[in-house]
C-alpha cells in the first residue's frame, strides 16, 4: 500500500476556497483548525484500503488526534475533495494582496513551525491572514500572508520583505530552506546569500560558470 497524497490545509485556505470559489464547500460538519487531505492507492487487487485507513482513523480518534473525517465515496467526490486544495492560489487572489512562501522543514517540525509563523507575522502586520497549505508529507509547506481586510493593498505589498525575513528567519531555525518546490528565480536570490555561506554560493558559481561558461543559459536568474 502507499500513501500516494498527503496535503494540509489550515483553516482560513479552506474558508478562501469555499467563499471564492464555485463548486467548493467544507466536508466537514463543523470547522476544523487544520484539514489533511489523504489519498492512498495499491498496487495489489483486492485490497480493502478503506478497511485499512479506518482502522488508522479509529486509533487517532481514540488518541485524540482527529477530530473528524470524511471520505470520497466516488471519483465525483474524489475530485470536489481536490477543487478544495487546489483551487486556494486562485481563491486567495480574490481575498486582496498576498505575500507567498514557498519552504520546507522537517516533517516533525510542522506543527511548531506554522504556531511559531503565525505569532511572528501578526507581530510585523497586525491582522493579517495566514494561508498555510502544501505538502506535509515531505514538510512542504505553502505559507502565503493576506493583507488584513482593512488594509490597503499596495500598503500590505510594500511589508513584502518584512514578512518574508520574518518567516525565512524561522524557517532558518528549523534547520529548513527558504526555497522548496519553486526555485530561487530572481525574487529570492537576495535569500540565497543570507541564509547560505560565502563558500556554498561560491561553489554554485563555479559549477555555474563549469556548465555554462557564456551566460546563456536562463540569464540574470539566482547567480
Amino acid at each position: 500500500d502507499s500513501l500516494s497524497a498527503f496535503e494540509m490545509m489550515n483553516r482560513l485556505s479552506v474558508e478562501m476556497s469555499t467563499t471564492y470559489m464555485p463548486g467548493t464547500r467544507d466536508p466537514l460538519a463543523d470547522p476544523h483548525a487544520v484539514y489533511v487531505l489523504m489519498e492512498l492507492t495499491s498496487p495489489r487487487a483486492g485490497d480493502d484500503m478503506r478497511r485499512a485507513l479506518e482502522a488508522v482513523l479509529e486509533k487517532a480518534f481514540e488518541d485524540e488526534l482527529l477530530g473528524d473525517a470524511a471520505f470520497a465515496e466516488s471519483q465525483g467526490q474524489t475530485d470536489d475533495f481536490w477543487r478544495i486544495r487546489e483551487s486556494i492560489p486562485e481563491a486567495q487572489g480574490h481575498a486582496g494582496g498576498s505575500i507567498k512562501s514557498d519552504v520546507a522543514v522537517p516533517v516533525s517540525s510542522v506543527a511548531d513551525l506554522l504556531k511559531r509563523l503565525d505569532v511572528a507575522v501578526a507581530a510585523v502586520v497586525p491582522g493579517c491572514r495566514p494561508v498555510a497549505f502544501g505538502h506535509i508529507g515531505d514538510g512542504n509547506i505553502h505559507y502565503n500572508v493576506s493583507q488584513p481586510a482593512a488594509m490597503d493593498h499596495d500598503a500590505f505589498m510594500e511589508r513584502w520583505h518584512d514578512l518574508t525575513d520574518a518567516i525565512n528567519d524561522i524557517v532558518f531555525d528549523f534547520g529548513g530552506s527558504f526555497s522548496a518546490e519553486h526555485g530561487i528565480g530572481q525574487l529570492k536570490r537576495k535569500e540565497l546569500t543570507r541564509y547560505r555561506s560565502a563558500v556554498e554560493v561560491d561553489l554554485m558559481r563555479t559549477l555555474k560558470k563549469a556548465i555554462d561558461p557564456k551566460g546563456i543559459m536562463n540569464p540574470g536568474k539566482v547567480l
